[in-house]
């Protein structure tokens, strides 16, 4: 198993640096003339590009000095999405690059005619008149040569020089205002998204109760204490009767990201505000993270329910806790429970869907999968979640997957804006 892992390791980080030769010749060696200074310069932002980005990664998981975490993670994870976005511009580029040269080709001032040549082509009217014998010429007195030669003007660049020069630098502008947009996306805050789900056991007295669902904030070294409080603005400002927080809050210790998380405590619901843990709490010592959050006023639930007005709100640990000894524990949950109640539960990956359907849950809240987060990255989570985002029905059971609020590694949403999620449950009786 470990020799398969280092083979698997191996291969992704050749295919990696095969990817990124193919970027720096296209956009490097192809647009220069030759060595020299911006060959030089380009060359080393591919090469510290990779390495700030492993760096930026390795700091996070290991648990590095927080200021080293803060340093690399912005150039790191920014190139994370700069090279992606790079290489799917100069591929499409590659579909451009041959007409392009045929067009410039078309476009090309034709080679000028010889005069000997142009002159072979005209027939005259009247016989040529016999040219007059030379006179001797005096010979030009000898003038000083110049100190210099004059200068040649530059010569143009080739057409390959050219078009690669196009290709590539329009490459580099797709990749530039895709990366710039998608981060102003995610720094401005997530915007607010209203569903309403019908739920067929829920009582005409709880018709219309509002859930606000935010998930994946991902609080670390790029996004502070300035993004929780958008979140925080932003979901009291819907007045919700429940909040759910479901998972992945954070990227770091308490230490570290106390300060980022405090204003949490300013969220404000008439039934309170509710956690369930996500796989980045295991990355980030959960047992802290649960206590921290109870101290700022939210309501863990660890495998555990609460009975409110209308239905059972229970939450479950995610799967990734169970390397821990404290996955998911559905029977714990919600095993003794009154079937003829409504229940919502709070479980931050949507692949526990099945376990909610076999204990007769009506709804589940989830996140996890950022909508994919940075286009075609939709397509893999696609395949690895059993929804990507929105509702869908399993059975008797209804599935709702937020976007989340905020975003890992590089701090750029595209495709896949964030939201925080209003659910309004609807009573068929009302």
């Amino acid at each position: 198993m470990v020799v398969l892992t280092v083979l698997v390791g191996l291969a992704v980080l050749a295919a990696f640096a095969a990817l990124h030769w193919y970027a720096w010749r296209r956009l490097v060696r192809d647009t220069t003339a030759g060595p020299g200074l911006a060959r030089r310069a380009g060359t080393a932002v591919f090469v510290a590009g990779p390495l700030l980005m492993f760096g930026a990664l390795v700091a996070e998981r290991s648990g590095a000095p927080f200021l080293l975490q803060q340093v690399l993670a912005w150039p790191g994870f920014m190139w994370l999405a700069v090279s992606l976005y790079l290489l799917l511009a100069l591929l499409v580029g590659e579909l451009v690059r041959p007409l392009l040269r045929r067009w410039v080709g078309r476009e090309s001032v034709p080679e000028p005619v010889s005069v000997s040549a142009a002159a072979a082509d005209v027939t005259p009217d009247t016989p040529p008149e016999p040219e007059p014998e030379p006179k001797p010429e005096p010979e030009p007195e000898p003038k000083p040569e110049p100190a210099t030669a004059p200068a040649r003007p530059a010569p143009a660049p080739s057409r390959r020089l050219f078009v690669s020069r196009v290709v590539g630098g329009a490459a580099a502008a797709v990749a530039a205002g895709t990366v710039g947009y998608g981060t102003y996306g995610v720094l401005r805050g997530p915007k607010v998204k209203r569903v309403t789900v019908p739920l067929a056991k829920l009582p005409r007295g709880a018709h219309g109760f509002r859930i606000a669902v935010v998930s994946d904030i991902h609080l670390g070294p790029i996004l502070g204490r300035g993004f929780s409080q958008r979140v925080v603005d932003t979901v009291n400002a819907t007045q919700p009767d429940l909040i759910a927080v479901v998972g992945d809050l954070v990227d770091g210790s308490v230490e570290d990201l106390g300060p980022a998380a405090a204003p949490l405590a300013g969220l404000r619901a008439k039934h309170g505000a509710y956690f369930v843990t996500g796989n980045h709490e295991y990355f980030s010592g959960a047992e802290q993270w649960v206590d921290h959050v109870r101290e700022l006023g939210l309501h863990p639930l660890r495998n555990a329910r609460t009975e409110l007005p209308g239905f059972d709100l229970a939450g479950v640990d995610d799967v990734a806790g169970e390397g821990e000894g404290k996955g998911p524990d559905f029977a714990k949950a919600l095993g003794d429970r009154d079937r003829s109640r409504a229940s919502v539960l709070l479980a931050h990956q949507p692949v526990v869907i099945h376990d909610a359907v076999e204990h007769g849950v009506d709804l589940q809240l989830s996140g996890h999968t950022h909508g994919g987060q940075l286009w075609p990255g939709n397509l893999v989570a696609d395949l690895a979640n059993p929804t990507l985002a929105g509702l869908e029905r399993y059975g008797d059971t209804q599935l709702y997957v937020t976007r989340g609020a905020g975003a890992w590694g590089p701090p750029v949403r595209v495709g896949a804006p964030s939201d925080i999620t209003v659910v309004e449950l609807a009573s068929r009786q009302a």
